[in-house]
């Protein structure tokens, strides 16, 4: 299901989307410096959310790692996601602790 959708960088309104069955999923985001700050995760209710949400952030996380970027999870979603994946933790910026 979500392995066949696309994930777009929307620049304009600020926000991560990837659509999946006419549904838009986003995670909306502010860019200052080197650091993207991830602040709101919206997914529509008909998705099955714990294993697209996991998918989701997996994607996104990705792109921004390719850009070679710090994220600054202000979402509770978002930094219980980092928590549970050690891995992206070292995306964090100095200091800041999740």
């Amino acid at each position: 299901m979500i392995e066949a959708a696309e994930l777009i960088d929307n620049d304009f309104l600020r926000q991560f989307e990837l659509k999946v069955d006419d549904q838009l999923a986003k995670i909306e985001y502010s860019l200052q410096e080197r650091k993207i700050f991830l602040t709101k995760l919206e997914i529509p209710e008909p998705i099955n959310k714990d294993d697209f949400e996991e998918e989701f952030l997996k994607m996104v996380f990705d792109s921004i790692k390719e850009r070679n970027i710090s994220v600054v999870p202000t979402s509770p979603q978002i930094a219980k996601f980092v928590r549970r994946h050690r891995a992206y933790k070292r995306m964090l910026p100095v200091g800041v602790r999740i």
